[in-house]
């Protein structure tokens, strides 16, 4: 990001990029940005920026509506697993996300992306 002269446009492109690509990665954000050469305290930023940006986008928006092209999520129960589930996170509002022992990475990176998107 050497180039001041970056429409806050490309900026924005450039980090959602970036941010997607640590994600895929596998490996720590500070071993992301050692190896892309990039400031740990600007990539927390701009991912905080990206995060709040998306917040307020679908402020009041159905999220999650037919055709809208997002992904959504039913919540099958409140309450605490009653089978092996695996793993079970809970998340904000006390929501509950069950991933099934021996899930696929690809698949629980797709879905984790998924929630991070949705700001859940």
């Amino acid at each position: 990001m050497a180039n001041n002269n970056k429409t806050d446009a490309e900026k924005h492109r450039y980090w959602q990029r970036t941010i997607g690509e640590a994600a895929r990665s596998g490996a720590s954000i500070r071993e992301f940005c050692r190896q892309r050469r990039l400031r740990e305290s600007q990539f927390y930023w701009w991912q905080r920026r990206l995060k709040e940006r998306r917040e307020q986008r679908t402020l009041g928006k159905n999220q999650g509506a037919p055709g809208s092209g997002l992904a959504s999520f039913a919540l099958v129960s409140g309450e605490p697993a009653t089978t092996d589930a695996g793993i079970e996170l809970v998340l904000g509002g006390g929501r509950r996300l069950r991933i099934s022992k021996g899930v696929d990475g690809e698949t629980l990176r797709a879905v984790l992306a998924a929630v991070e998107h949705e700001g859940c």
